[in-house]
């Protein structure tokens, strides 16, 4: 049975993901700051492009929690609440914790290496005070046991709530050292190399469940 075209991502398809990745990155960077108002003719004409993919954008953000919607009204940069942020980081935890479950029986040497590379870049990042790099090299880190589970599910709730904790993440780069960082990654890829799924399943879940709401550790 050929292919349908539906298969094949459509430049609309495209676009829209790129408008919503563009948008969602310039609310977790802070360009677009918390209480910001967003008005759509405004942001399509800034980034080019019509109305619609931008209103879609904004109605995804809004269900990851990064804007608020006041239809008929007004569309917000949301503030880092509390207890949003809170909820974001558990279910992001567990979800994490269980990919690396699932993986780690299955990681490679190359697996383990590309770890061990990534925290290499994330410390240099770290000396350099390089905030984006570092953010960068330790996304590489841990999405090696979540691209290895190869789970739909929980990439789908990782897309939806990790940029409300990478909002957290740069408050934290601000706010204090996090040197301890460099030190969880090495005894995380230990576990990991050593194939002690629990341990290093556990060892994630803390990593990200002790994140509180302004960025620093509980």
């Amino acid at each position: 049975m050929p292919l349908s075209d539906a298969t094949v991502p459509s430049r609309r398809s495209l676009l829209r993901e790129s408008v919503y990745e563009q948008l969602r990155d310039a609310i977790v960077d802070g360009s677009l700051a918390p209480g910001e108002k967003l008005n759509d003719q405004e942001l399509a004409a800034r980034l080019g492009v019509s109305r619609t993919p931008v209103r879609e954008a904004l109605l995804r953000l809004a269900q990851s929690g990064l804007v608020v919607a006041d239809p008929g009204k007004s569309t917000v940069v949301a503030d880092l609440d509390p207890t949003a942020v809170r909820h974001a980081r558990d279910v992001v935890a567990s979800m994490r914790s269980l990919a690396v479950r699932e993986s780690v029986g299955r990681l490679t040497p190359e697996d383990v290496e590309a770890m061990t590379q990534a925290s290499e870049r994330y410390a240099a990042a770290l000396a350099d005070g390089d905030i984006d790099a570092a953010l960068r090299a330790d996304d590489d880190l841990h999405a090696v046991p979540v691209v290895l589970a190869d789970n739909r599910a929980i990439d789908a709730v990782l897309a939806q709530f990790t940029p409300v904790i990478r909002r957290v993440e740069r408050a934290r780069f601000d706010s204090f050292a996090v040197q301890d960082s460099i030190a969880r990654h090495a005894e995380f890829i230990h576990l990991c190399a050593a194939g002690d799924a629990l341990a290093a399943s556990d060892h994630e879940f803390e990593t990200w469940r002790t994140l509180t709401h302004d960025g620093r550790r509980a």
